[in-house]
């Protein structure tokens, strides 16, 4: 059966900020309930008791999966398509893990917050240490979800991590509305978008500003990372 014959299809719902800069949630957070109240902020999962076996598979071929998806709007891998969507393409990439959302879900949960939970459950949760590729990477409030113009929306977009450099500018491989792309992100220097002495770009726009304010940077709105594999080396790009 095919992804698309599950899920509906909507045009209002986002994993991120607009186009370009952002990524949908779209059908595969439609499994969830996605809006909230207005003005009412969405607080992070509160911990949870780990109860289900961690995942197995190799980081290289999640890595590998990912790869083979940059550049492309349709997920499609081994002849199955996935939702083109930030989860999706974590569903894609940890497909030979048995990922599965179903697991960790919880009623009101949105697809990217139903991630997180499995991380709880079946991973580590972690943000003051360098994450290893095939990691996740969390962000919130990437785009308004309840359309109240306030920054109270939860955890809203997930990328995998690809590779870190020595100075902890981290590539995250995600889906925006132009497809999968790489991003940098630098949690250490959250509101600089470019290094004023290299020129290289620590941080790309996740979420467009609007109304005359600037753009916000995935180190502005990161949140955490999680593994869900063992960690072991993992061969370069």
């Amino acid at each position: 059966m095919r992804w698309a014959s599950l899920f509906v299809v909507s045009f209002a719902v986002g994993c991120a900020t607009g186009r370009p800069a952002g990524a949908f949630t779209g059908p595969q957070a439609q499994t969830y309930r996605r809006v909230t109240p207005a003005a009412a902020p969405r607080p992070l999962p509160p911990p949870e008791p780990s109860r289900l076996p961690a995942l197995t598979g190799s980081r290289d071929e999640v890595l590998a999966r990912a790869r083979a998806l940059v550049g492309k709007q349709r997920l499609s891998l081994d002849g199955r398509d996935y939702p083109a969507t930030c989860d999706g393409l974590v569903l894609a990439a940890y497909a030979p893990t048995g990922l599965s959302l179903s697991a960790a879900a919880r009623s009101g949960d949105n697809a990217v917050t139903a991630l997180y939970r499995l991380a709880q459950a079946r991973g580590r949760l972690f943000r003051d240490e360098a994450p290893a590729p095939g990691d996740l990477a969390f962000f919130r409030d990437t785009y308004d979800l309840n359309r109240d113009g306030r920054s109270n929306d939860g955890l809203t977009h997930v990328g995998i991590v690809e590779s870190v450099d020595g100075d902890g500018t981290v590539a995250v491989i995600h889906h925006v509305s132009r497809g999968v792309a790489r991003y940098h992100m630098n949690p250490a220097h959250p509101t600089v978008r470019v290094d004023p002495r290299t020129g290289k770009v620590l941080n790309h726009a996740l979420r467009a500003g609007a109304g005359g304010r600037t753009p916000s940077l995935t180190g502005e709105l990161f949140v955490t990372y999680a593994s869900l594999l063992p960690t072991a080396a993992v061969a370069s790009r």
